[in-house]
């Protein structure tokens, strides 16, 4: 498998998109939380481009892999934080639907672009 670059990956480009998402979610919390749950939240989602890229970068498919795992940590890590903001009501359950929806779209994608580096047809890149 041999990308010219990350920015190529699609599931690069919708991180990129849903790290955005989450700082527009995040922004209207309450200022007491702007070291708790908000730069939990954000670090979380910025995290998951951050490891794509990251493993992109690595001399091998299995390192590759190994940081879309970690990706999808982040992943998990910012569905149960956006759950638990809108249990708190810092949060609209209509605001968020569409962002956990592509959480779990990219946690798909992730796992596919996985299995795929894991084929014994996978070139390093």
């Amino acid at each position: 498998m041999k990308f010219t670059h990350f920015r190529d990956l699609q599931v690069w480009q919708r991180s990129m998109t849903l790290a955005r998402s989450i700082y527009s979610i995040t922004a209207p919390f309450p200022p007491s939380e702007a070291f708790g749950l908000v730069q939990q939240m954000r670090r979380a989602a910025v995290s998951v481009p951050s490891n794509i890229a990251e493993g992109h970068g690595r001399p091998t498919s299995k390192s590759f892999a190994l940081f879309l795992s970690q990706a999808r940590g982040s992943l998990n890590e910012l569905e149960t934080q956006l759950e638990l903001s809108i249990q708190l009501g810092f949060a609209k359950t209509a605001q968020c639907s569409a962002v956990l929806q592509e959480i779990d779209e990219l946690a798909r994608m992730l796992h596919a672009l996985q299995a795929t580096l894991r084929r014994p047809s996978a070139q390093p890149r």
